[in-house]
């Protein structure tokens, strides 16, 4: 009998008990920061943000895809709510709803006053949100800096104004089945295109097929093409923000995906953020890029804890870049002007990031959100199982949606858009020849990039 996971499958029972083992660990870990000196509280002054007389909040954010994600999430909240008496409402919504919701938020001036969600979507709506460079500045000074990524995607392209308050990454590396990869000839993936070519081929003639996700899906979809692309040195726009995907970089992957889908289990052109999660659990699937969630699922259920102990997390390869071109789905908070509570919702978001929240919420997701503020380096998260600790620098990534150009609307829209997943989707599909896929992307890249 398969197992099938679904999101509502990946819940308490088993992933509780490691939360509950993180848990165990925070006092150490809280004292820990503190002989590192990573918690600057004497040195660094709040933002003052008087809370509005009859301040409530209502927050949108993203559905958990490990359970005490959203458990200590709430119980964070209602801490807010006893010390401050702002009553705080949370609704999670599905990965592929919150940009929809959030372009009606923004567009009719109406709806949550804060909503987290992914990456650049702050970037499409700056003219909607309020300056959150005061909250930002003083996390940041009293945890150690914000990482790479965090901080570009957290300011206005080109200022050092921030319009988005990242709390998190969900990085995406190679998850595979060791004695599959053994079987096959070799010890772990290779790093190179062709090394990675070839092992999926031989995984597939093994009756072990790979697979990728090549549907409009916001994380796995996003996170392969993107990947595919940069590694061979290709971009949707160069620095300038200029359309640059049509280009013989992005030609040679689009005809290197042609080889390597022949390889992939059977539907990936239609997977969402959830497919390969299920395939992986019931072993039609033995290569794939997730995050974390699948292996504490599988680890913390007895009927998949073997495929849990034969899993191995790995850096997806390098191709013919000198680092992995991987980015991080990125949980990005952001307040809209039509807020009547703004200082609230400022102060909401700052103690959430603070150290007595914010770690324990790290700590319980297990490493599926990886955290965007050095001092969290030394939470307990990642301290224990090394196939957890893979996902630590997620946010140290120099890459992120758009690269090489500059997060603005226009970078968002081609994401939500799928300009990039769309165009490898019609190459691997057989619908459009490599040249046909870029040309057709470059044309609807131009109508967003207006060039």
């Amino acid at each position: 009998m398969t197992n099938i996971i679904t999101r509502r499958s990946i819940t308490r029972r088993g992933v509780l008990a490691a939360g509950a083992g993180l848990a165990a660990m925070s006092a150490g870990a809280h004292k820990a920061f503190a002989q590192a000196g990573r918690v600057q509280a004497a040195n660094v002054t709040p933002p003052n943000l008087p809370i509005e007389s009859g301040a409530t909040l209502r927050m949108l954010r993203p559905v958990r895809f490990v359970q005490p994600d959203e458990d200590v999430f709430r119980a964070n909240a209602a801490k807010f709510t006893a010390k401050t008496g702002v009553p705080v409402r949370v609704d999670f919504v599905g990965w592929e709803d919150i940009n929809q919701q959030t372009a009606v938020t923004a567009n009719t001036g109406a709806g949550p006053d804060l909503i987290m969600g992914f990456s650049d979507a702050p970037h499409i709506f700056t003219s909607k949100l309020i300056d959150l460079t005061d909250v930002a500045d003083y996390v940041g000074k009293r945890y150690g800096g914000w990482l790479a990524m965090a901080e570009k995607y957290g300011k206005r392209s080109g200022t050092n104004n921030w319009i988005g308050l990242p709390f998190g990454a969900s990085g995406g590396p190679l998850v595979y089945r060791k004695s599959a990869v053994n079987a096959a000839g070799f010890q772990s993936v290779p790093d190179d295109h062709a090394g990675f070519l070839d092992l999926c081929k031989k995984l597939k003639a093994a009756g072990k097929p790979s697979g990728f996700a090549l549907g409009n899906a916001v994380g796995d979809g996003n996170s392969f093409c993107n990947w595919l692309i940069w590694s061979f040195g290709g971009y949707l726009v160069d620095e300038a923000g200029k359309v640059a995907i049509n280009s013989k970089e992005t030609i040679d992957a689009l005809n290197y995906l042609k080889e390597l889908h022949a390889s992939f289990i059977p539907g990936t052109t239609a997977w969402n953020d959830i497919s390969n999660n299920r395939a992986y659990a019931s072993q039609e699937l033995w290569l794939t890029q997730n995050g974390v969630s699948l292996y504490f699922a599988l680890k913390n259920d007895p009927a998949t804890a073997a495929i849990a102990e034969d899993t191995q997390h790995q850096l997806m390869p390098k191709g013919r870049l000198s680092l992995p071109a991987m980015t991080g789905l990125t949980l990005n908070a952001m307040v809209f002007r039509h807020s009547k509570f703004p200082n609230a919702s400022k102060a909401f978001l700052q103690f959430m990031l603070e150290h007595e929240q914010h770690e324990p919420w790290l700590n319980a997701n297990l490493g599926y959100w990886a955290h965007p503020l050095a001092a969290y380096d030394a939470a307990a998260v990642w301290q224990g199982d090394p196939r957890v600790s893979i996902f630590k620098d997620t946010m140290r990534s120099p890459f992120w949606n758009g690269y090489k150009g500059p997060i603005t609307e226009a970078s968002g829209q081609a994401n939500a858009e799928y300009v990039t997943v769309q165009m490898c989707a019609a190459v691997a599909s057989g619908q459009s020849t490599a040249q046909e896929a870029a040309q057709e992307a470059e044309r609807r890249a131009r109508r967003i990039f207006r060039s």
